[in-house]
């Protein structure tokens, strides 16, 4: 139970109201580590409630001391995570006085800046629209007390290393520092040893692994029938919601349209969509007006939607972590799901990266009237060798492989 935390009645009455009854694993094990004010690093699998395991012992500690202006910051690479933070900090901080907001680029900035006049206690930014306040004088954090890195390992991958250490130099030295992460990688370390005080690791369950829940299969198929299959898998399947996965942006426009045209209720999200765009496609999608979300990798991390039965992987991912990413969005709060992935000869060896990760293969289904396919995907070590010499061959020539292969270009 949740009161075994010495949380104020306020926040117990927030957590009951949300239905929240058990503590997960990585709140069990980092809520009290949290609350004594030490450093720590916390490593734990998508889905797993890593939000509620740093803003409850922040929010308590910001109701324990006198306010003094921006006390807590939680910093996350994509407009959506820090929304649906500061949601998750508005639900669980009610009745406490504690005033939050969420700061972030693509919107107007004079609605933040007024909120920031009138005086905050905790701030959800991303790093670039934080740094826009930080250079208009729009904020002093100067009496910062608590910091938090949500997906520390997306924020790198996206580039904003430089951004984080001008916002480091910016705070005090004495303060508490959380990193949260579903990964690991070493530059996570390394830049955590730069910022934390003897950190205190925190790792629950087996990082950069799916929750067991997850029903994971994988269909071969001709790459110029990818879209005839994913509407045979969508018309065929009784689902709730399906967030299907593009490499690009371009890609998820098109096959969005596509769906709608079949009269499938369908949606993009991708980083090329206006702030209103991306707001109403998510929240149409959490409503269940739109049964089919297409979106790039800017949906695969921290973004809580719970009613995901199936994610649809229609090109697969550059790297097994991506992978894990992307089929975390079903399954969420110990849940079933459903992980399906189209592959295509072109993927063979994407796909055996993802199965050495995972340590075992996915099992293989080839669907009725796609048997044509049935050589797209390759079992035979030797077949590897000598396809794996083949596309080294294409790539000396310089055509693409798509074009020698007779495939409409991608």
């Amino acid at each position: 139970m949740f009161k075994q935390f010495d949380l104020s009645p306020a926040i117990l009455k927030n957590v009951d109201g949300l239905g929240y009854t058990e503590p997960t694993p990585v709140q069990y094990a980092t809520i009290p580590p949290a609350m004594t004010g030490g450093d720590l690093i916390v490593t734990a699998e998508t889905g797993s409630g890593k939000t509620a395991a740093f803003l409850l012992p922040m929010l308590q500690k910001l109701m324990s001391a006198p306010a003094k202006g921006i006390r807590g910051l939680v910093l996350c690479p994509t407009r959506e995570i820090a929304l649906q933070v500061q949601d998750q900090a508005r639900l669980l901080g009610a009745g406490t006085g504690l005033r939050s907001l969420a700061i972030y680029g693509g919107v107007g900035i004079t609605p933040q800046l007024d909120s920031l006049r009138r005086g905050l206690d905790l701030v959800v930014a991303t790093p670039g629209r934080l740094l826009d306040h930080q250079g208009r004088g729009s904020l002093n954090l100067g009496n910062l007390e608590f910091l938090i890195l949500d997906e520390a390992d997306r924020m790198l991958d996206m580039g904003f290393l430089p951004d984080l250490k001008r916002i480091l130099a910016l705070l005090p030295v004495k303060r508490q520092t959380m990193l949260f992460s579903a990964t690991m990688p070493l530059e996570v370390t390394s830049l955590a040893e730069r910022f934390m005080l003897q950190p205190r690791r925190v790792i629950v369950g087996r990082p950069a692994t799916p929750p067991e829940a997850i029903a994971q299969r994988i269909y071969p198929v001709a790459y110029e029938r990818k879209t005839d299959m994913l509407l045979h898998l969508l018309q065929n399947t009784e689902t709730d919601g399906v967030l299907v996965f593009t490499r690009t942006k371009h890609r998820a426009d098109r096959l969005a349209k596509q769906l709608s045209r079949t009269r499938i209720n369908a949606a993009c999200l991708h980083g090329d969509r206006s702030q209103s765009q991306r707001e109403a496609a998510l929240n149409g999608f959490r409503r269940g007006a739109i049964k089919v979300l297409v979106a790039t990798d800017i949906a695969a991390r921290g973004l809580d939607i719970r009613a995901v039965t199936h994610v649809i992987n229609y090109d697969l991912p550059n790297t097994p972590d991506d992978y894990i990413h992307r089929i975390g969005r079903t399954a969420r709060a110990g849940g079933p799901g459903n992980a399906w992935s189209m592959i295509t000869f072109e993927d063979t060896f994407l796909l055996r990266g993802i199965e050495k990760a995972l340590g075992h293969r996915l099992s293989q289904e080839i669907l009725p009237g796609f048997e044509l396919a049935v050589g797209s995907v390759i079992v035979d070590e030797k077949q590897m060798a000598q396809r794996a010499e083949f596309v080294r061959r294409q790539s000396r020539i310089g055509r693409p492989m798509h074009a020698r292969l007779g495939h409409a270009a991608r």
